[in-house]
């Protein structure tokens, strides 16, 4: 089953304008199955077959002259260099939506991308699905432990799939095999452990030197691990929204993954029900609702100007989406009650952007199932933040 995608009109609208379309995302988010729904006249060819990659490694200029006309070439990023070739092709012949690259992101094809058709492309990111996404399919998860639990990945709701099955044969295929690759890394374990430390710290602040400590390894090589994981949409980090210089600031990022099924796979929890009573069901919640913010950033084109706010006074808000005509602070609680007491602290927190905007929407995305609004703010419950966040 195909599921309209929310990307679809940016992808579209950039095609009538740019030469080539530059697809990326997280392995089996669904850029493939996306752009051949799209183009469906399009030649296809694949980089991911040994044979395919081969010859354009080895003739590139015919590799790609048996493609003019109109383009898909899928997991570009096993051979970069084809992107130089094809900028002399669009130099020559600028045809909108000529070419559509898609490739699961990483820094070489990133670098590439920039250096060679800077101006020449529109760069686009899809990550897996959004909640609104995932409600179009036949059968969907009809709680919030079992939407934490499931994920997001197209493939389990499209093949009906055991999650816990799913995920694991993911980090073993993908996780394991690819951001290894791109890190050199041989020993297995401790690369699992990783993965599996960076899990435990989803929706925290990230402290380098602990990471470092706690997994063995150098805060250089830690923080080169996670650019990867970074680059490969494992994970992401939220930067600290700065206005006021003259408050004592958090400056570290935080961390999250984009994908709760995998952070729960990685955090030992085999079926739902393990989530609600889990000690890092609260941090799992935010990273919920802090990845839908993404998600629907990236399917607006729009993936940064998201941040959160602390001070050395323990004032903290999840999200800071600061807009030209109001400021939107947003929180993130598990609790499944609409209490009043969930607005804790709104006064106080509103204030500290008081300076910036004397419009200032205070909302908490909760576990439960009513909206409601008192006079510090309003309650959003999760299922109804995909229209709440567009």
């Amino acid at each position: 089953m195909i599921v309209e995608r929310n990307l679809k009109p940016n992808l579209l609208s950039s095609a009538s304008r740019f030469p080539v379309l530059t697809l990326t995302g997280p392995r089996q988010s669904g850029k493939t199955t996306l752009v051949k729904s799209l183009f469906k006249s399009y030649a296809y060819v694949t980089l991911e077959a040994p044979d395919e990659r081969d010859f354009a490694i080895r003739d590139p200029r015919s590799f790609l002259k048996q493609l003019q006309g109109g383009a898909i070439i899928d997991e570009v990023q096993y051979v970069p260099e084809l992107v130089s070739y094809i900028q002399t092709i669009v130099d020559e012949n600028p045809v909108p939506g000529g070419w559509v690259l898609t490739g699961s992101e990483n820094l070489a094809l990133s670098e590439s991308v920039s250096q060679s058709l800077a101006g020449r492309t529109s760069v686009h990111h899809l990550l897996t699905l959004t909640w609104d996404e995932i409600t179009r399919f036949e059968k969907y998860p009809d709680n919030l432990e079992e939407a934490l639990f499931t994920g997001s990945y197209p493939r389990i709701f499209n093949e009906n799939q055991d999650p816990s099955q799913w995920l694991s044969s993911y980090v073993n295929t993908y996780v394991e095999r690819d951001v290894r690759s791109q890190i050199n890394v041989r020993n297995l374990i401790a690369f699992q452990n990783f993965l599996r430390l960076c899990a435990g710290r989803s929706g925290t602040l990230l402290n380098y030197s602990s990471l470092a400590n706690d997994s063995g390894m150098t805060q250089p090589t830690v923080k080169h691990w996670l650019s990867v994981l970074e680059a490969s949409f494992i994970v992401f980090r939220l930067a600290p929204f700065h206005y006021n210089f003259r408050k004592r600031l958090v400056k570290m990022p935080k961390l999250y993954f984009y994908d709760t099924g995998l952070l729960c796979w990685l955090l030992g929890i085999r079926e739902p029900g393990q989530v609600l009573f889990h000690p890092q069901r609260g941090q799992i919640f935010e990273t919920w609702v802090v990845s839908e913010f993404m998600k629907h950033r990236a399917n607006l084109n729009e993936l940064h100007g998201v941040y959160f706010y602390r001070d050395h006074n323990g004032v903290e808000v999840d999200i800071v989406i600061p807009e030209p005509e109001r400021i939107l602070l947003t929180e993130a609680k598990s609790s499944t009650t609409p209490s009043v007491s969930l607005l804790e602290g709104a006064k106080r927190k509103t204030n500290h952007f008081s300076e910036l905007s004397q419009n200032i929407d205070f909302t908490v995305v909760y576990g439960g199932d009513k909206i409601k609004s008192f006079s510090g703010g309003r309650l959003i419950p999760w299922r109804c933040l995909s229209s709440f966040s567009k």
